[in-house]
């Protein structure tokens, strides 16, 4: 397929993703709650303001990293549950499209998230990040979203059709997003000032989750229909 269809096709599997979460409410109704219960009990359990504002960076990308297996999950069984996946293949759409297009659609549902976990932390971890420490910050979620979207699809893919996926998408999964968990946390420290870490030295980090997001969004996309075959 040309350029154009392969977007074309990504475009509606998007559009298609988004629709079925948007209908049963799982994003809003389950994974949100959940991301904002692992900040608060963070909160109650570390219990101390200096601590928290310490750890406030790297509690917003754990629950982000644990709500993308939960995304991630939940878009596959719905994909296998009703041979959705099994039939788009047949159909002869372009893998490529596919990839992108459920990649488009979890890094949307993504962002969501994080704006919430990142107002999470300014509640109820008094970060306060100055005017270019948002924009920081907005670019640091951007990237990392990319990579984490692209990893997530890509695996989701790979364990879709193994019995036990439930238990070993996170064994695949975790262990390859260690550098956006370190890249993301120390970019989101200096946005928000943790420990008087400066805005500038959080500029640096882009350059890893950048390299992350590329190498995974290219694999996955030259990947993915092979591995959806198998």
């Amino acid at each position: 397929m040309n350029v154009s269809s392969t977007f074309r096709v990504a475009r509606l599997i998007a559009a298609k993703d988004l629709r079925v979460e948007w209908r049963s409410r799982v994003v809003t109704n389950q994974v949100l709650p959940f991301a904002v219960l692992v900040m608060v009990l963070f909160a109650f359990a570390l219990d101390s303001d200096a601590v928290l504002e310490r750890v406030a960076p790297g509690l917003v990308w754990l629950a982000t990293i644990f709500s993308v297996l939960f995304l991630v999950a939940r878009t596959y069984a719905v994909e296998t549950a009703d041979g959705a996946l099994d039939a788009l293949r047949s159909a002869g759409v372009d893998p490529m499209g596919i990839f992108l297009g459920k990649t488009a659609a979890l890094a949307a549902q993504l962002l969501v998230l994080e704006a919430l976990l990142v107002s999470a932390a300014v509640i109820l971890y008094r970060a306060d990040p100055t005017p270019s420490g948002t924009v920081l910050l907005v670019t640091t979620a951007l990237v990392a979203t990319v990579g984490l979207a692209s990893v997530g699809t890509l695996y989701g893919g790979l364990a879709a059709g193994v019995k036990g996926r439930e238990t070993l998408l996170p064994l695949l999964l975790l262990p390859v997003v260690a550098p956006v968990l370190i890249g993301a946390t120390r970019a989101t420290e200096s946005a928000f000032r943790t420990n008087g870490i400066a805005v500038s030295e959080g500029w640096p980090w882009l350059g890893l989750l950048a390299v992350f997001a590329a190498i995974f969004s290219v694999v996955g996309a030259v990947a993915f229909g092979s591995l959806i075959d198998e």
